[in-house]
């Protein structure tokens, strides 16, 4: 097996899943070559009790802390992967949709399985992205079919009849955002000397709803970084909206500008850039990030968790 592979499992059953799964890491054991298991929680370890004894010989990470933002997926958990075992095949196992994903991250989650056909095209990889037809939204499990070139289950492999571009896919799932509160407290900045003042208003605006410390400086420098965006590379005019929702602090940036390129902040610049990691940094330190290109230009928004224990966003099931 050489080149890419990017294939979705449909499993019925905690034994459909582990065996599965367990298939697909054999092979990379047999060869000798790198493999890594990202899946949500507890999954992890019917994987591991199915390997037994090889269990050890695979790199075990929990996506629902690694991947806890979708769009944080393939910088920091995919590439880094790849680019770690360089000149070798990977095989890698990514979990990146499950029963209890909300309905705002599913359109990011759902842009992440697309977007992989992209970034990976050429890459000596082979990537299983496991969904669980039984617990499903039956939409998801549709849209698998849409993102995977190929399909497995128990009973076979086949190459995906729905599978289409991956860019065009990605961009179907780029929907509206729901509107802010009429309450939310906004801030319109101009210029790149406005954003002293924009973060003591994001400062202020966050110490209220209880976010602070660690993750109160990385929600400024997330939004530091897209505002500079917005003044370098539109009319320097933007608007900052902050609120918060199910035990998050939210923060929506809007400017006139146009994200021209798909995979921005889904691949990080070479390491002598000197630009192009607002998005990335925004991915790697927010719990969620949304991206909505529309005719009056970009907006984007971040989802910070209150406090650990809390989800990113609504949880809302999406089981039959």
């Amino acid at each position: 097996m050489t080149g890419f592979d990017h294939i979705g499992l449909l499993y019925r059953d905690e034994d459909e899943y582990a065996a599965g799964c367990a298939a697909f890491l054999r092979q990379a054991l047999a060869a000798e070559e790198p493999a890594m298991v990202a899946v949500p929680g507890g999954n992890g370890e019917l994987i591991r009790a199915r390997l037994g004894s090889d269990a050890h010989r695979v790199v075990f990470r929990d996506m629902s802390v690694a991947g806890r933002n979708p769009g944080r997926i393939i910088p920091s958990v995919l590439l880094a992967f790849l680019r770690e075992h360089a000149g070798r095949r990977v095989w890698i196992i990514g979990e990146p949709i499950w029963d209890g994903r909300s309905e705002i991250e599913y359109p990011a989650c759902a842009q992440h399985e697309a977007l992989i056909n992209a970034v990976f095209a050429g890459e000596e990889a082979a990537i299983l992205c496991p969904y669980d037809v039984a617990r499903l939204n039956p939409e998801a499990v549709a849209d698998a079919h849409r993102t995977h070139p190929v399909m497995q289950d128990a009973t076979g492999v086949w190459d995906s009849p729905a599978y289409t571009d991956p860019i065009e896919t990605a961009a179907a799932f780029d929907v509206p955002l729901p509107a802010p509160p009429p309450a939310a407290a906004a801030y319109r900045f101009e210029g790149l000397r406005a954003l002293p003042a924009l973060r003591a208003f994001l400062t202020r605006e966050a110490l209220a709803a209880g976010l602070g410390g660690r993750r109160l400086s990385e929600m400024l420098i997330a939004v530091n970084e897209l505002a500079t965006n917005t003044g370098e590379y539109t009319d320097g005019t933007g608007t900052v909206t902050v609120w918060t929702e199910h035990g998050t602090l939210v923060c929506q940036i809007d400017d006139g500008g146009r994200i021209a390129d798909p995979l921005a902040g889904r691949v990080p610049p070479p390491d002598h850039a000197t630009h192009g990691r607002g998005l990335l940094i925004a991915h790697e330190f927010a719990d969620l990030v949304r991206i909505h290109r529309h005719s009056r230009g970009t907006s984007i928004r971040l989802h910070f968790a209150l406090s650990p224990e809390r989800e990113p966003a609504v949880r809302r099931r999406t089981a039959r």
